[in-house]
Parts: C-alpha cells; sequence; structure tokens
C-alpha cells in the first residue's frame, strides 16, 4: 500500500524519523514541565515549611535569563540549597524548555530531514529566542 504524496494533495506518510522526533518533542515537554513543576513545588512546600507562608520575599531585577541561570547553577554548585534557589531552578528549567525544544527541531530539520526552509524557518526562531534569553526583564 502507498501513501499519496503531499504533491498530489494527499496526506503525508508518517515515517519512523518523524515518530522519533514527535516522541522526543513530546519527552521533553513533558520532562521540562514535571521537573519545573516538582522544583518551584519543593521551593514553596519547603518555604511554607520555615516561615508558614508559602511566598517568597525576592525579586529578579536587572537581570537577563542569562544571568538568572548562571547565578542559579553557580549556588547549585556551592551547595546553597533554599526555597528561592528550588523555584529559580525550577522558572530556569521551565524557560529553557522551549528553547531546548526549538534546538532539537533544528537539529532534526538540517541533519534528518535536509529540508533547508524549515531549518532556516527554524533557525531563525532559535536566534531570535536566544535573543531574547539575553535582554533583560
Amino acid at each position: 500500500m502507498t501513501t499519496p504524496s503531499p504533491a498530489a494533495g494527499g496526506a503525508r506518510s508518517v515515517t519512523g524519523a518523524d515518530a522519533r522526533m514527535d516522541t522526543l518533542v513530546g519527552t521533553l515537554l513533558l520532562i521540562g514541565v514535571a521537573v519545573s513543576m516538582v522544583l518551584i513545588t519543593a521551593g514553596l512546600v519547603w518555604s511554607f515549611a520555615q516561615t508558614g507562608h508559602a511566598v517568597l520575599h525576592y525579586r529578579i531585577v536587572g537581570m537577563n535569563f542569562y544571568r538568572f541561570a548562571v547565578a542559579t547553577a553557580r549556588s547549585v554548585g556551592r551547595g546553597h540549597v533554599s526555597p528561592e534557589l528550588l523555584v529559580n531552578a525550577g522558572i530556569a528549567t521551565l524557560m529553557l524548555t522551549p528553547f531546548l525544544r526549538v534546538v532539537a527541531s533544528v537539529i532534526y530539520f538540517a541533519g534528518v530531514l535536509r529540508n533547508p526552509k524549515y531549518t532556516l524557518f527554524t533557525t531563525f526562531v532559535l536566534v531570535v529566542l536566544t535573543w531574547s534569553l539575553f535582554l533583560r526583564f
């Protein structure tokens, strides 16, 4: 049985590579959101256990995402674990999840499909996302 070609107006067949990519992207998004949720929840529960309030009193001002992520990673490296650190790690994980999804897509379109049009479009999205991570928030 053959699948009609897209040029003939039919549906495109799903290849093994397409199915693996769909599984990879779905798994990446699921893990990223789940890890983020666990970290943020753990930080808020810890804060509640210490203070009786599930509110963290700190602000992130004048810092872009890159600086935020590096500061969080340095705190983890020094062993300074705190409720704020867990929440920060959760936020960083949540923000990096779609970024990593786009990186995986660029690799897939360029390396597996060798589709220059989709590679160009996805690379443009990656450049915009990367640039936005270096803006101040």
